[in-house]
């Protein structure tokens, strides 16, 4: 069996706000554009996840609302505060915890997202922009196994990996 894991980081965000906290920030309107993008481009390639972990930040919330526009159906999706500037091994854990779900979709921030993201796969996608993993990066992984309480940093393999760039003209 396989499982199949998404790595999003969340789409460009503005700081035009000074009264807004990290958390709260929004996205631009090349965010919303550059969501909906990795929404089409998933879509298309049958990449749809079952399960969404996200952060509960506005910007990432944001983002998945303008990528699942673009996807067959709604997947069930849990925020939380843990995936909010997460580290690796707070990833994992969340990603340890998607149950039954065959498809993940991840979406949380830099640098912990870029970070786990490097670490998780058995070997980088070649990619001038997979180290720093810019705003809508998107890796998609997959793992050996049935279960995600199993997968360990090392043993994915890329499938794919763009950026909004990519994607357009």
């Amino acid at each position: 069996m396989t499982l199949r894991l998404i790595l999003t980081r969340h789409a460009k965000s503005g700081w035009d706000d000074p009264e807004l906290s990290d958390h709260e920030r929004t996205l631009t309107k090349r965010g919303r554009q550059a969501a909906a993008t990795i929404g089409a481009w998933l879509n298309g390639n049958g990449y749809v996840p079952d399960l969404v972990l996200s952060s509960d930040a506005t910007r990432t919330r944001e983002t998945w609302a303008c990528m699942q526009d673009a996807l067959p159906a709604p997947a069930r999706t849990e925020w939380t505060r843990s995936l909010y500037l997460a580290g690796t091994g707070a990833i994992l854990t969340a990603l340890r915890g998607a149950g039954d779900a065959r498809s993940v979709l991840l979406l949380a921030h830099n640098p912990g997202i870029a970070q786990f993201a490097a670490s998780i796969v058995a070997s980088p996608p070649h990619h001038a922009r997979f180290s720093d993993y810019p705003t809508c990066a998107t890796l998609v992984a997959e793992f050996d196994g049935d279960d995600w309480r199993t997968v360990a940093f090392g043993t994915g393999r890329v499938v794919a990996f763009t950026v909004p760039a990519d994607l357009t003209d």
